[in-house]
């Protein structure tokens, strides 16, 4: 009986869905994070009858076919890049995301990855790094005399040193963009990493077309929203449950008929 094992496909279906929606509440409070959404196909058809073809020689043509389709299965698991709202920190080294851009960071073998997380810091000898002590591209040094640090909206970093006038220029932070977000590889650690299906990463300056501003002593946070997914999870609970009920129909079905042979 195929009700069985299509059931299973169903079932098995929505326990990704699940564990997808699981990782979203999970991360509810990352900063920067995107929400992931789970997208399924139908698996192939048997087809039992096909349709415009003559029902007998040179007779009328059958208008439809019978086609039994075998179950589902798992096509994608989408990152939704939507922009998160902003929190404010009051940390000077904080830097949020307005708009479409990535900030780039170097990987442990030089290569460049990309984060929305803007949780930045100086390591010791000033240079601006993540959280987790990997350097911001391009590298950004900060005085040890400096008293104030400026990040204007266009990605230019001042400090202000104490005694002299002027603000010191440290430097231009730039943004990376992509044809196509959803295709960049989530590696954890709020980094994601280039993709044939992403497109090579286009630099650029913030505030340009096509490139978020940055806002100082902001975060980004995560874009999960608690009452969607809330209710993306009930009605998992429910498709799951459905498809327990298929097979608990089969089963006694199939049931019936054994008993009968006897």
């Amino acid at each position: 009986m195929k009700a069985l094992a299509i059931a299973a496909t169903g079932m098995n279906a929505q326990q990704t869905n699940l564990e997808v929606i699981a990782n979203n509440i999970a991360n509810i409070n990352t900063t920067g994070f995107k929400r992931a959404r789970a997208e399924f196909t139908d698996l192939l058809y048997q087809t039992e009858r096909l349709q415009g073809v003559p029902n007998r020689a040179n007779q009328a043509i059958v208008p439809e076919g019978a086609s039994v389709g075998l179950g589902v299965k798992t096509s994608a698991i989408r990152n939704v890049h939507m922009q998160g709202s902003l929190t404010s920190t009051g940390n000077k080294f904080d830097l949020a995301l307005t708009g479409t851009g990535w900030f780039q960071i170097e990987g442990a073998d030089g290569e460049t990855l990309y984060s929305r997380a803007g949780a930045f810091n100086t390591n010791a000898t000033g240079q601006l790094v993540t959280i987790d002590g990997q350097s911001v591209v391009p590298a950004i040094n900060v005085p040890a005399e400096a008293t104030e640090v400026i990040v204007n909206k266009s990605g230019q970093v001042f400090a202000r040193i104490d005694g002299q006038a002027d603000l010191q220029d440290l430097g231009q932070l730039t943004l990376a963009s992509f044809a196509n977000e959803a295709g960049l590889a989530p590696l954890g650690d709020n980094l994601f990493k280039e993709t044939a299906a992403s497109g090579p990463a286009n630099v650029g300056v913030p505030g340009d077309p096509g490139f978020a501003t940055i806002q100082q002593g902001y975060l980004e946070n995560s874009n999960v929203d608690p009452v969607k997914e809330i209710t993306e999870l009930i009605s998992a609970q429910r498709a799951y449950e459905m498809n327990s009920k298929v097979i608990q129909a089969a089963d006694e079905m199939a049931a019936t008929v054994s008993k009968n042979m006897r």
